[in-house]
């Protein structure tokens, strides 16, 4: 009853899985939303093989979720892993990405970048119902590249901005698999993210009240975000009339 509530809001295990995830959300969406909107606008310009590169971007979307972590957890092992071995190519000392709590989420951030295919594909689509017209009447007025595209190919991708951000925003706080097979949710409970620590409960200690608290927790956490971002959405994006 009342009392798993009590517990979830007091419990620090509880209190640092919401932590380890409000951390991977705030540096790993914006970092996804800049990166598939410059990876999108690259991929509409005129360059030969453009469907190709599109294909292989969008490609680790249509991977199983087990099969990239452990494909991953290979990629950051300590001492075999590719991404060791090329910061040695530059003399940086091999890091121990999941075994350091102060890497972990850092790893797992970089992790996120892999799969923003999905948004890359929603960017392309928006930025190919741009009107050619206004794009040419700010070329013959002397706007350069990177101000047509501040001044209009960003705000009328707003709307798809605020869409790529929620559904980001949602999966974020969803992040479960990987973090459960590569590291349990350690080192440290340093990656323990909330729905990990939901399973937990629920399905390997059996305490099915306390997770359904700890979801419910978690449900109106991401409610309260995404009405947020729809209500500070009316100043900053922009619905072409």
């Amino acid at each position: 009853g009342l009392k798993n509530i009590t517990r979830a809001l007091s419990d620090e295990l509880a209190t640092k899985s919401l932590y380890n995830s409000a951390y991977y959300t705030v540096i790993a969406v914006p970092l996804q939303l800049i990166l598939a909107f410059l990876i999108a606008l690259a991929l509409t310009q005129n360059i030969k093989f453009k469907a190709l590169y599109r294909a292989g971007f969008y490609m680790p979307i249509i991977i199983p979720v087990v099969a990239t972590a452990v494909v991953w957890q290979r990629v950051f092992h300590p001492d075999s892993g590719i991404i060791n071995n090329l910061l040695a190519i530059f003399g940086v000392p091999a890091q121990r990405w999941l075994s350091d709590p102060d890497m972990s989420k850092p790893a797992f951030i970089f992790m996120s970048l892999w799969s923003i295919g999905r948004m890359m594909v929603i960017f392309i689509a928006g930025l190919g119902n741009i009107p050619t017209s206004l794009l040419e009447a700010a070329s013959i007025d002397g706007a350069g590249k990177l101000r047509q595209t501040l001044s209009i190919t960003v705000p009328l991708m707003t709307p798809l901005i605020l869409y790529n951000s929620i559904i980001a925003l949602i999966n974020s706080f969803q992040t479960w698999v990987p973090a459960d097979i590569m590291t349990e949710g350690g080192p440290e409970n340093s990656t323990l993210f909330v729905v990990l620590n939901i399973y937990r409960q629920g399905f390997k200690f059996f305490n099915m009240g306390y997770a359904s608290a700890l979801a419910w927790e978690l449900f109106a956490i991401v409610m309260g975000l995404t009405l947020v971002q729809f209500i500070s959405s009316r100043k900053w994006v922009y619905y072409e009339q």
